[in-house]
């Protein structure tokens, strides 16, 4: 429950530190960028390993299964709808920002990754038809995840944030669908399963 305040109390600390300095350059602008950065890169992938502590009953010792749950389910989707869109790909969803993200593959791997979530379910407390709708919502957040990161590469003026995997980018490249997934997976089973 304290963990709340975590983002709260930095919110607070980052601003008054940058006060004292006493550069007001283009204060709002880089404090919010900052914020911004904290509460994705820290706070909102934070709850990924936090569903290792969720008291689950009849779980008990099986939470590593939820991350990997997670992990498997939007990075397979992401995969997927990069292979749908390659192969089948027409219409961009937003062309301005990610040309090579398509209908075609948005709904193609978003669908295909479900279903393997629901494959996935005998190791999860889900049922199959819960698996299902858990993954197809962990998907569409991974999703608008990967969207929200793409604008900023834009802004930033950059493709990719590394080259780990050609064409699909680095590190951070793979963990932005997850910064958006695992708060919400995170609260759907605290709120739903504990």
């Amino acid at each position: 429950m304290l963990a709340i305040f975590i983002p709260v109390y930095a919110f607070l600390l980052i601003p008054t530190r940058m006060a004292l300095s006493g550069d007001t350059h283009h204060f709002l602008e880089r404090m919010a960028k900052v914020q911004w950065s904290v509460m994705i890169a820290i706070y909102c992938l934070s709850y990924a390993p936090a569903l290792l502590m969720l008291p689950i009953e009849g779980f008990e010792g099986r939470n590593i299964n939820l991350l990997l749950f997670l992990m498997i389910v939007v990075q397979t989707s992401d995969v997927l709808q990069y292979v749908f869109g390659k192969l089948f790909g027409k219409h961009p969803i937003v062309p301005k920002l990610s040309p090579n993200k398509t209908i075609e593959g948005f709904f193609g791997g978003i669908i295909s990754a479900s279903l393997i979530g629901m494959m996935l379910w005998w190791a999860t407390p889900f049922t199959w038809w819960a698996a299902f709708l858990l993954s197809l919502v962990i998907t569409l957040a991974g999703f608008a995840g990967g969207l929200c990161m793409s604008a900023i590469k834009r802004d930033s003026g950059v493709k990719d944030f590394g080259t780990m995997i050609e064409g699909h980018g680095g590190m951070m490249d793979r963990m932005d669908s997850l910064c958006f997934a695992a708060p919400i997976f995170f609260h759907v089973i605290r709120y739903f399963y504990v």
